[in-house]
């Protein structure tokens, strides 16, 4: 095993100066614990505390699930936080809300939904915007092909939120309904699952490994639900080489940051505002306005299939009416 088996790069080489590359030790976070994190240089595996510096400063400049750090030749104090080439992370639940870091340097995240009454349009689009935010390539995973009679229906309804996300229909229970997923998931690349509780995740972590990683709750009969049973995040690797990051499920995401997210969601609004005759555009009642032409349009295309549609119903009607004079 080395460094490059769990996803260093020139990226991260990069970062280090001369010195540090005598003195210092780079390792990978696998795991975060409330008392420290678990980190690996490939070699082995250490716990590390974190002192009460690194909880003086904003949540992003503490080290998560993935990130790279520089290990003093002890390998007891962590020296540097390397920079992020991507960060997942989200707004806590509670009264007081704080930024809480997901998971640091990952390539692609799996958004996990299902084809099942726990479909969800709205919270799915919170998630790709989450992920859009995050720099890292999304992807949606539909799991339960196998329980619906028409599972492409569901496609279809994650196509009317983004069309360009790709979309891996599959029965978690079936590896070879994975083969697809399994492409995403080269050597020395980091993978992220991210969802809401209870969808089957487990199970399709344990098929994609190829090895139970994580147990598996039984399904709640009061609503179909399944007892989530991930508790923590956690780095494991897979057959291929890639890295699996499985983190608990989020059934309240807040939206930390979406700047990015929102305009990659809505990006062909986004490309309207930029057509408007003034930059400071309301998009209200200025002159010029492109979104406000295109919402017009828009209307008044729903306006025309709206009468071609009362006029085919009418006269279907009309003829029907004839048809039973006519016997």
């Amino acid at each position: 095993m080395t460094l490059k088996d769990y996803g260093w790069s020139h990226f991260f080489s990069s970062q280090l100066n001369v010195d540090e590359l005598e003195t210092h030790i780079p390792c990978r976070v696998i795991a975060v614990h409330r008392s420290g994190i678990v980190v690996t240089d490939a070699d082995a595996e250490y716990r590390v505390a974190l002192g009460s510096s690194w909880y003086a400063d904003a949540p992003e400049t503490r080290p998560t699930v993935g990130d790279w750090l520089l290990l003093n030749t002890s390998k007891d104090r962590v020296a540097r936080l390397l920079k992020r080439k991507s960060l997942l992370k989200r707004l806590s639940a509670g009264v007081v809300a704080e930024v809480q870091l997901i998971a640091a340097n990952i390539d692609t995240i799996f958004i996990v939904t299902s084809c099942n009454e726990e479909f969800n349009a709205s919270r799915l689009e919170r998630y790709l915007a989450v992920a859009g935010d995050s720099g890292a390539h999304a992807v949606v995973v539909l799991t339960k092909m196998d329980l619906v009679a028409d599972a492409d229906a569901f496609v279809d309804r994650i196509r009317a939120i983004s069309a360009s996300v790709p979309v891996e229909l599959v029965n978690a229970l079936d590896a070879s309904t994975l083969e697809g997923t399994r492409t995403l998931c080269e050597a020395g690349q980091t993978v992220a699952l991210i969802d809401s509780s209870g969808i089957g995740k487990s199970t399709l972590v344990n098929t994609l490994a190829g090895r139970v990683l994580q147990l598996m709750g039984g399904i709640r009969e009061d609503d179909a639900h399944g007892r989530h049973t991930t508790t923590s995040r956690s780095l494991h690797r897979l057959e291929g080489g890639a890295l699996l990051l499985d983190v608990p499920g989020m059934r309240e995401l807040g939206l930390a940051s979406l700047e990015r997210g929102v305009s990659e969601l809505f990006n062909d609004i986004e490309s309207l505002t930029l057509r408007c005759r003034f930059s400071d555009c309301a998009h209200h009642s200025e002159p010029g306005c492109a979104v406000k032409a295109a919402l017009e349009s828009l209307v008044q295309h729903l306006s025309v299939i709206q009468q071609r549609l009362v006029h085919h119903l009418r006269f279907g009607h009309e003829r029907s009416k004839q048809v039973e004079l006519l016997n």
